[in-house]
């Protein structure tokens, strides 16, 4: 199973992740987000930060915490390379989220992203797969 796959959007940019569990769906999530914004392969793994989001609804902790890995990347110039879901409820999300600060010099960037959107959002268990469908604001 492929972690997710780039959705092909008008004027936006979106992608679909996969996961044996809701957990990994998020995380694919973000890595598939940070795959928007430079190549995966060339980021290292320099430090870890921990990530924790409150929200009322599974929708609004992933929109929360997509938008704060995305205020860490503008505001500190943090770029994520692995990320796991270290707890999760329907309620709260804690991660672990280990990359670098982004270099010009030897990251390509890609795409500029400013927000997760709520636009189209889907979170679904299909049979035995979670599936996350996610647009971003470019």
């Amino acid at each position: 199973m492929k972690p997710f796959r780039i959705l092909d959007i008008s004027g936006d940019v979106g992608l679909t992740a996969y996961g044996r569990t809701e957990q990994e769906a998020f995380a694919n999530a973000a890595i598939g987000m940070y795959s928007l914004v430079a190549d995966q392969d060339a980021i290292l793994e320099k430090r870890t930060l921990d990530i924790s989001v409150e929200s009322r609804s599974s929708e609004g902790l992933l929109v929360s915490w997509l938008n704060e890995l995305i205020f860490h990347f503008d505001a500190y110039g943090f770029i994520g390379k692995r990320v796991e879901v270290v707890s999760f409820s329907c309620n709260k999300l804690t991660s672990k989220v280990s990359g670098e600060d982004f270099d010009r010099g030897r990251h390509e960037g890609k795409l500029l992203i400013k927000a997760a959107t709520y636009h189209r959002l889907r979170i679904e268990k299909v049979r035995e797969t979670w599936e996350i469908d996610v647009i971003f604001d470019i």
